[in-house]
């Protein structure tokens, strides 16, 4: 928690001021009692008080006190709160290795159900858009609310031959940066952005990743990463058994480079747990938000609550 307003908390020294007069008070109190050598002359002149009850008054009009020196000083908390409009840009691997099976039903057929469900998991003011990468990087959708064409795009891939991870990312930068530059009024900033990829890595063609994530990092665009597969997969080439292990390095550093994340999905529930997690990050950002209002509120109602023991107990305000 921060404060707005921090010299405000000076009133705190005098509260504990008065803190400390009323203890000092009480203490005097009790040495005044003690001179009375006749404990049963004092009981019938002195008549009784209600105890702990009068401090209990004390201690709440304390802590209204306490509390409404701290709302004054106008703290804030970090919120939560949903992304007025963004834009992600989700790429997926489609080389031949995306066959393998060591995630069920295959990588790409479950990399294909997770993508769909994060384009219905997304909020909907946030564009989507895709990007399919072999080859090359091509943009199969350029960034849009329209959810039914992302899928449909999404269903319809095909696998091809290489993996350019580095293209991908480029093309993603391109698609964003048109997007924006369409969309964004001259006074405007631009809106925040993020490319999720998704591949078992192993650039084989193209620009180099570190060149990708170079710009990724320059645009303020942060590359979250889900590797696919495990160290055992195979696929079958012209009938011959070829390893495909996953190359996590590789995803790793492009996402630690750009500031994004990292994530390995070893099935498709643990795949759909990782775009939860993306998606709530894409879908929130945190923010400092006033909440002096509910020490304002808390201070009040201990006051009031302070005076209504008072009356109930002492029959007068004090």
């Amino acid at each position: 928690m921060h404060f707005s307003s921090p010299n405000w908390l000076f009133l705190l020294l005098a509260v504990a001021s008065v803190g400390l007069a009323y203890l000092l008070l009480q203490l005097r109190r009790k040495k005044f009692v003690a001179r009375f050598s006749n404990t049963q002359l004092l009981a019938s002149v002195v008549p009784r008080r209600p105890g702990w009850r009068r401090h209990l008054t004390f201690a709440l009009l304390l802590i209204a006190l306490t509390v409404l020196s701290l709302g004054v000083a106008r703290p804030t908390a970090a919120i939560r709160v949903p992304q007025e409009k963004a834009t992600v840009m989700l790429a997926i691997d489609v080389s031949l290795s995306m066959q393998a099976t060591d995630v069920l039903p295959s990588r790409i057929a479950a990399a294909k159900q997770a993508a769909q469900e994060f384009a219905d998991l997304l909020p909907k003011r946030i564009n989507l858009g895709l990007v399919k990468f072999g080859r090359a990087g091509n943009v199969l959708v350029p960034p849009t609310l329209d959810r039914e064409s992302v899928k449909h795009s999404i269903s319809s891939l095909q696998l091809e031959q290489y993996t350019a991870i580095g293209e991908a990312v480029f093309a993603c930068l391109d698609a964003i940066n048109t997007f924006s530059q369409a969309s964004t009024a001259a006074n405007e900033q631009p809106a925040p952005a993020r490319i999720v990829l998704l591949s078992d890595g192993y650039n084989t063609v193209g620009r180099k990743v570190a060149d990708a994530a170079a710009a990724a990092k320059k645009a303020n665009t942060p590359v979250s990463t889900i590797a696919f597969g495990t160290d055992s997969g195979t696929v079958e080439v012209e009938g011959q058994i070829q390893p495909v292990p996953s190359d996590k390095a590789t995803l790793r550093g492009l996402a630690q480079a750009t500031g994004g994340s990292f994530h390995t999905a070893a099935s498709a529930d643990e795949l759909k747990s990782v775009y939860n997690d993306i998606g709530s990050q894409i879908g929130y950002t945190t923010m400092q938000r006033d909440i002096s209002w509910r020490f304002m509120l808390a201070g009040l109602l201990c006051a009031i609550a302070a005076g209504a023991v008072s009356l109930l107990w002492a029959g007068r305000l004090s």
